[in-house]
Order: C-alpha cells, then structure tokens, then sequence
C-alpha cells in the first residue's frame, strides 16, 4: 500500500485542549505509516518584546515570563505524549495562520491538521486560522471541529 502522506504537520492553538486533534493526526501518520509527524504551536498571546515574528522559542532555554515558561511545559508534554522527537516539534512566536503555512511550506508536509474553534459568521464553518490556512496552503488541510467549552 502506498503513502498518501509522507509528512503531516499538527498544528495546535490551546496546549491543554487539544488532545483530541493530536492524538487523530497521531492516528492519521499510523494508518500513512512510514509517515512523519512534526508538531507546531505558535505563541500569540505571549508577550515577546524585541522577538520578531517566525523566531523559534528555545525549549532548552529558561525565561523570566511565567507564561512563556507555562506554554513551553505544556508544548513539550504534548510532543513527549505522542512521541514527537524535540528536532520535529516548533514552538514559534507570530500570527498563527503565517506561521503554520510557512512552517508547512518549510518542511515540505503533505497535509496540515488543526483544529476549528468558529463560532460566528463566516468563522461558523472554519475559524478566522483555519479558513485562511485552508486557503493559502500548498499542501492538504484537515480542520477538525472542536467543541466550544
């Protein structure tokens, strides 16, 4: 059987609430086995003065903001869950929606899965992220529902 998907990117806006979306992108790089499954979260509520847009946060390195520390220690449980090595997991500070698709165009994935937190409007169908992600990706997009809390 061949290989519909060689590489699939998860990209994942709240650490804490998407488990459900990670382990189905899990499953997805399984069933497309051998397939790569890099991780992605972008920081956009986390102040970083001085940082531009695309900079990759260092997981090794400490830092006095207690957030940035909180998203970190949540990111790397996550990736340490479904077993994505360090070199294959981005955490990066800008504009969610830049940021997945040039992750995605820079690593050269086959399929893009994230998560849809719409609730109104033209967002109803999609959410302002991943409506845009669907529409500017040079590769497949698979946006998973997820219930509002």
């Amino acid at each position: 059987m061949s290989c519909e998907y060689r590489h699939i990117l998860l990209a994942v806006d709240q650490l804490h609430a998407d488990s459900e979306i990670a382990f189905r992108a899990k499953r997805l790089a399984a069933q497309n086995s051998p397939c790569k499954l890099s991780l992605l979260h972008v920081l956009d509520d986390v102040a970083m003065p001085d940082t531009p847009y695309g900079s990759r946060v260092l997981l090794d390195e400490e830092s006095d903001n207690v957030l940035l520390e909180r998203q970190k220690g949540e990111f790397t449980a996550l990736a340490h869950a479904l077993r994505i090595p360090k070199q294959d997991s981005w955490l990066v500070w800008g504009l969610p929606s830049d940021e997945i698709i040039l992750t995605a165009k820079r690593l050269q994935v086959d399929l893009i899965v994230l998560g849809s937190h719409g609730r109104h409007g033209l967002s109803l169908l999609l959410g302002a992220t991943a409506s845009r992600v669907m529409h500017q990706a040079e590769c497949d997009v698979l946006a998973v529902r997820l219930q509002n809390n």
